[in-house]
C-alpha cells in the first residue's frame, strides 16, 4: 500500500486553490492590456483565462472575436465563447448568447433559444437582456414563448 505524504496532499490542494486565481489574474492582466489597446496581450491572457474555465475570460474572448479586435472577426467563434460563459451562468454570456440567437450571428437564428438565454440573463438582472427579451417576444407566438420558458427552467434544474 502506497503512503500518501502530507506534503503531496498540500501541494495538490494548493494547486487547486491557485488554479482559479491564475485564471482571474490572466483576465485582469488582459483587461489592463485591453484598456491600453494592446489586443495581442489581451487575447493571450483572456485565452489562458478562458481555457482554464473562467467565464469572464470566455466572455472577453467572445467579445474580441465579435468585434475583431486582436483576431479576425469571427461570429461563430464569438458565439462559441459566449456560450461557454453562458453555460456557467455568467450573466453577460447568457445575454450575448441570446443576442447571437436573436440576430443569427455565429449561430442559426432561433427566437426560442434567444428567449431562453435572454430570460436567464434577465433573471440575473441584466437590463440589456430584459429589453432584448421584450423585443424577441414581440416576434414570437405564445407557444414559442412557452417552449423557451420551459427550456430555461430545464437549464436551471440541471444546474441545481
Amino acid at each position: 500500500m502506497e503512503v500518501i505524504r502530507l506534503s503531496s496532499v498540500l501541494a495538490i490542494l494548493g494547486a487547486l486553490l491557485v488554479f482559479p486565481l491564475a485564471a482571474k489574474t490572466n483576465f485582469s492582466e488582459g483587461f489592463q492590456a485591453y484598456e491600453r489597446g494592446d489586443y495581442a496581450v489581451t487575447i493571450r491572457e483572456w485565452r489562458r483565462s478562458a481555457e482554464r474555465g473562467d467565464p469572464s475570460g470566455q466572455y472577453g474572448l467572445g467579445m474580441m472575436y465579435r468585434k475583431g479586435k486582436g483576431v479576425p472577426q469571427d461570429y461563430v467563434e464569438a458565439a462559441r465563447w459566449y456560450r461557454l460563459a453562458a453555460e456557467q451562468g455568467y450573466a453577460a454570456g447568457l445575454t450575448q448568447t441570446g443576442l447571437a440567437y436573436f440576430e443569427g450571428t455565429g449561430v442559426a437564428q432561433d427566437y426560442v433559444l434567444a428567449h431562453k438565454w435572454l430570460n436567464l440573463g434577465a433573471a440575473q438582472g441584466d437590463e440589456i437582456a430584459v429589453r432584448a427579451r421584450r423585443i424577441v417576444e414581440s416576434q414570437m407566438t405564445p407557444a414559442q414563448i412557452a417552449e423557451a420558458q420551459k427550456l430555461a427552467r430545464e437549464w436551471l434544474a440541471k444546474r441545481d
